[in-house]
C-alpha cells in the first residue's frame, strides 16, 4: 500500500509494517497503532526523523516506543516476501545482523518522484535535476523562456500551503511583479499524537552557519493546558540568535500545528526575544555557547 490506498482499508490490520520513517510513515504509523493494530517501523537512517534536532527525535522516538511501536533504525530492506493484507515477510539487514519481520499488511512510504518523465522536457529547453524535479530559480521560473514550474514538481517541501504559495508568486510575476521563494518560511506540522510542530532553522542549522545561540527547552507538562488534557508528554524548544535576540526556530512537540502560525507571525514581524521566568528556570538561563 502507499499514502492513498492505505486510506481505503476497511479493516484493521492485524500487523502493519511500515518502510520509511518521513513524514508519511510515522504518522500512519501513530494512526494506526492509536487504533489498536501491532506496528513495526522500519527506517534505513540510523537516526530517527534526521532533519528535526536529536533531542526533539528523541522525544519524539521516546513516545512512539512507549505507544508500542517497534522502532528499527538503519535497517536496509533486502527482500520482501508475500502480499500485502494476507502475510508479509520481509528481510533486513541491521546493525545488529539479519532480521526478519513478520506481519500482514505493508506501506511503503519511502518518498515520491515527480511525474515529469513522460513530458519530454529536454523538447521545451525545461531542465530538471538527476531526480527528475524541474529546476527554478528563485521566482519559479525554469530554465526556458516563460517557462514556469510550481507545486511538488520543482522539489522542495512537498505541503499543499507551499504549492499555494507558489501560485501566489507566480501570478504575482505574471503579473509584473517580482515575488521570490528566497527566505520563505515555512511552517509544517508532523501530524502525530502530539503534533510535531517547526518553523525556521533547528539549533543544528544555525550552529552550521556560524550563529552564537541560546536555546530555550520546556517539558509540556510545565504547560497547563497539557496538564488539563492529560497528555503532559512533548517538548518546546525555541533557538535563538545571541547577538540579536532574533527567534530563529522553534520545535513544538505539543499541539505543534496550532502553535506554528502564532510563531511564524511573531519571526515574520522581526520581534526580538526576551527571556521569560519560566523558561529561563526550567533550563540554563538562555545559555550562550
Amino acid at each position: 500500500m502507499n499514502s492513498e490506498s492505505i486510506q481505503e482499508l476497511d479493516r484493521l490490520p492485524k500487523h502493519l509494517i511500515v518502510l520509511g520513517g518521513g513524514y508519511v510513515g510515522c504518522e500512519f504509523a501513530h494512526m494506526f497503532r492509536r487504533f489498536g493494530s501491532p506496528v513495526t517501523l522500519i527506517e534505513r537512517s540510523a537516526a530517527f526523523l534526521p532533519r528535526e534536532d536529536a533531542d526533539v527525535a528523541e522525544q519524539v522516538l521516546g513516545i512512539f516506543r512507549e505507544d508500542g511501536i517497534d522502532v528499527l533504525l538503519g535497517a536496509l530492506v533486502q527482500r520482501v516476501e508475500g502480499v500485502s493484507g494476507q502475510s508479509i515477510r520481509v528481510l533486513l539487514q541491521t546493525p545488529s545482523g539479519e532480521r526478519t519481520v513478520e506481519g500482514s499488511d505493508l506501506l511503503v512510504a519511502l518518498g515520491r518522484v515527480p511525474n515529469t518523465e513522460d513530458l519530454n522536457l529536454p523538447a521545451a529547453a525545461v531542465e530538471t535535476d538527476s531526480r527528475g524535479f524541474i529546476q527554478v530559480n528563485d521566482r519559479l521560473e525554469t530554465t526556458a523562456t516563460r517557462v514556469w514550474a510550481l507545486g511538488d514538481v520543482k522539489g522542495g517541501p512537498q505541503f499543499t500551503h507551499v504549492s499555494l504559495d507558489d501560485w501566489r508568486i507566480v501570478a504575482a510575476n505574471l503579473a509584473g511583479g517580482n515575488r521570490s521563494i528566497a527566505d520563505r518560511l515555512i511552517p509544517y506540522t508532523l501530524f502525530i499524537d502530539p503534533e510535531l510542530g517547526r518553523v525556521g532553522m533547528t539549533e543544528a542549522e544555525a550552529r552550521r552557519q556560524g550563529r552564537r545561540v541560546r536555546v530555550a527547552r520546556l517539558p509540556a507538562a510545565a504547560i497547563p493546558r497539557a496538564v488539563t488534557t492529560g497528555e503532559t508528554r512533548g517538548y518546546l524548544k525555541a533557538v535563538v540568535d545571541a547577538d540579536t535576540d532574533q527567534l530563529l526556530g522553534a520545535s513544538i512537540l505539543a499541539e505543534g500545528g496550532e502553535v506554528m502560525a502564532v510563531i511564524q507571525v511573531a519571526m515574520q514581524a522581526g520581534h526580538p526575544t526576551r527571556p521569560c521566568g519560566t523558561w529561563s528556570s526550567l533550563t540554563p538561563p538562555w545559555p550562550r555557547d
